[in-house]
């Protein structure tokens, strides 16, 4: 790729964090701020040690922690991109849509955000109440020692604190024991609508990017009126690779983002070095034939 023309000030140093061609992105991982254990800092600095020349911290409906990951990015000299993932409710899913490169001091944004947080702590007190009408006793305090941000009580918590208890040995056991549609412990919850979550990041100036879909588990007609629904509300985004792909579906999804010209991204939505299935900064790469995310993100990197 040739590089762009040299600029002065502060724009040179935004275009230069996405303008060469050896980029290696993470834009979808999560810290204390939400429902991953590592604070921003240390996220940062295992970033950099993998390489990573391009990151955005992505916390659930939260960017409190944005000021500390770029500060920490830049520390170690990687270049970072604003991010937020944000639960939506589609077609009677729930759906993530990441938001990137936005202005992460505005306040409409922020207040909206906020309303979607106390939900959350609504449905977790639910589970809680539902966890104990099958025996679990005191799973509201007990997930609470693995929240940092109380505002941000999230069933990954409730997780951690079952398999402390014995009741499960992994998280992922928990989920599929208790947790999910149709277990003892899942509570539906309607989150924000899709077209008001890419109203919000787009009028914050930034991108939204179809999150994991593959991770989804719909048919393939689905899946395209998703995609559909998605780009005519005014996404431009898909998550291609990631760690919720495998190598089909990964190709799967790049075809289409070129198919329908959505910008490609990619991210481990790594959460816990014990937990996660990878490591910031070890997605796969993107494909050939795909537009990167960063390349639509120029301006918005620093």
């Amino acid at each position: 790729m040739q590089e762009e023309p040299a600029m002065d000030g502060k724009e040179s140093a935004k275009v230069s964090a996405t303008a060469t061609g050896a980029i290696r992105a993470d834009l979808h991982c999560h810290s204390m701020f939400s429902d991953g254990t590592l604070t921003p800092e240390a996220l940062a600095e295992r970033a950099a040690a993998n390489g990573v020349t391009l990151w955005a911290l992505t916390d659930h409906d939260e960017i409190r922690g944005q000021p500390r990951a770029r500060a920490a990015a830049l520390a170690h000299g990687v270049g970072y991109v604003s991010g937020v993932e944000i639960s939506v409710t589609h077609a009677g899913r729930t759906i993530h849509i990441v938001g990137l490169g936005f202005d992460d001091g505005d306040t409409v944004l922020e207040r909206r955000l906020q309303r979607l947080r106390q939900g959350r702590v609504d449905r977790a007190r639910a589970i809680a109440e539902e966890l104990g009408r099958v025996g679990i006793a005191g799973a509201w305090e007990g997930a609470m020692r693995y929240v940092r941000n109380p505002e941000l009580m999230s069933r990954t918590h409730f997780a951690r604190y079952l398999v402390a208890l014995g009741v499960c040995s992994t998280p992922a056991g928990v989920f599929k024991k208790y947790l999910v549609r149709g277990k003892p412990g899942y509570v539906p919850h309607e989150w924000a609508l899709m077209a008001d979550a890419i109203g919000w990041i787009r009028g914050a100036g930034g991108m939204a990017v179809l999150a994991h879909p593959g991770r989804y588990r719909m048919g393939r007609a689905a899946g395209l009126e998703l995609l559909a629904a998605f780009q005519e509300r005014g996404g431009e985004g898909i998550e291609v690779a990631t760690s919720n792909h495998n190598d089909e579906e990964c190709a799967y999804w790049a075809g289409l983002a070129a198919q329908h010209g959505l910008w490609a991204s990619c991210g481990s939505d790594f959460h816990d070095p014990a937990e996660s299935r990878m490591d910031v900064g070890k997605a796969p790469d993107l494909p050939h034939g795909v537009k990167p995310v960063w390349e639509g993100l120029r301006g918005s990197a620093v």
